[in-house]
Parts: C-alpha cells; sequence; structure tokens
C-alpha cells in the first residue's frame, strides 16, 4: 500500500466518518496541534528523565491519541474508548502534579522558560499545549459542543500544560539550576 492517495492534494482531507473538510478549518487545526504536541512531548521524553516521568508521559502521549481523534471525529461519528478521555486521566494528571510539586519549593514570581535544554522542552511542551485548549475552545465555541467529553478534553489539556510546568521547576532542581525568574 502506497502512504500517499491524493485525495488530499486539492486541500481538503477526511474526518473520522467520512466527511471531507478543508485543511485550513479550525478542526483540523485543533487535531493538528494535538499531534504536534504528541510530536513535541516524544522529543521531550528523548531528553532521559527518568523511568517515573517517561512513564507518565508515554501515557500522556496515549492519552493525546485519544484526543486528537475525539477532535477528528465528524458531526454524525459518536465518541468511543478510543476516542474519549475520562476522568480518571485528568485525576492521572492531578496527582502526578501533586507528586512533583510536593518535593519543590514554593515560587512566588514568573518564571521564565530556559536554563538548560531539558527545561526548554518542558517549556516548549507546555506552550503547545496551551495553543492546543486554545485551538479546542475555538473549536468547541464555534460547534457549540458542550457535551461532558468536550468538558473533559479541555480539563485533560490545562491539566497537561500545568503538569508540563511544574515538570520544568522539577527538571531545574534535579539539574541543580536556578530558575528564570522575572525582573520587572
Amino acid at each position: 500500500m502506497k502512504i500517499y492517495t491524493k485525495t488530499g492534494d486539492k486541500g481538503t482531507t477526511c474526518l473520522i466518518g467520512g466527511t471531507r473538510v478543508s485543511k485550513a478549518s479550525v478542526q483540523l487545526e485543533a487535531y493538528g496541534t494535538s499531534d504536534e504536541l504528541n510530536s513535541f512531548i516524544g522529543w521531550l521524553r528523548a531528553a532521559d528523565l527518568g523511568s517515573d516521568i517517561d512513564g507518565i508521559l508515554a501515557r500522556v502521549q496515549n492519552k493525546l491519541f485519544n484526543l486528537g481523534a475525539y477532535l477528528a471525529l465528524d458531526e454524525k461519528t459518536e465518541p468511543t474508548d478510543a476516542t474519549s478521555i475520562k476522568e480518571e486521566d485528568v485525576s492521572f494528571l492531578e496527582t502526578a502534579i501533586d507528586d512533583i510539586e510536593n518535593t519543590l519549593p514554593k515560587v512566588f514570581a514568573f518564571i521564565i522558560p530556559g536554563g538548560s535544554e531539558r527545561i526548554s522542552r518542558c517549556h516548549i511542551c507546555r506552550t503547545i499545549c496551551r495553543r492546543l485548549e486554545r485551538r479546542m475552545v475555538e473549536l468547541f465555541e464555534l460547534t457549540h459542543n458542550e457535551t461532558e467529553q468536550a468538558r473533559l478534553t479541555l480539563q485533560f489539556v490545562n491539566r497537561l500544560s500545568d503538569f508540563l510546568f511544574i515538570l520544568s521547576k522539577k527538571v531545574a532542581q534535579n539539574e541543580k539550576k536556578d530558575l528564570f525568574l522575572w525582573e520587572k
């Protein structure tokens, strides 16, 4: 089977369910950003942050595939387990955040990204995650999607950006790097 189908040569693509849409649609921007984030998290995992963190990030990558599939559904196709984020996925991230945060000193200032390549990778993932959240809000507002699944996907992405922020602080601590604090 060839990798190219030529069906997208005129600027359209097929959603899950069969509906063809423009590659410039808000929906494609949302699930494309999910794919981009997943790729950058793969790059973050390549930084060898330890087996505990790698396990968390591996689970996140799998859930981002679910989330991307959910965002790729057309209007007539119902979500399945393979296209769903669950309450337990949000709770998993909250527990991971709490576990890491409990090992860190309190910081009461804005942190400027940087300090090392690993720290910067965390921040790059965090900012892409925030963009994904904005694209999802835009899509859900446009489509009037106020379902429980939409709510859970937004919660998951919001917690993921928080996790990536806390992870950047943990990496800085592990590397014995000072945080770059914003000087007003």
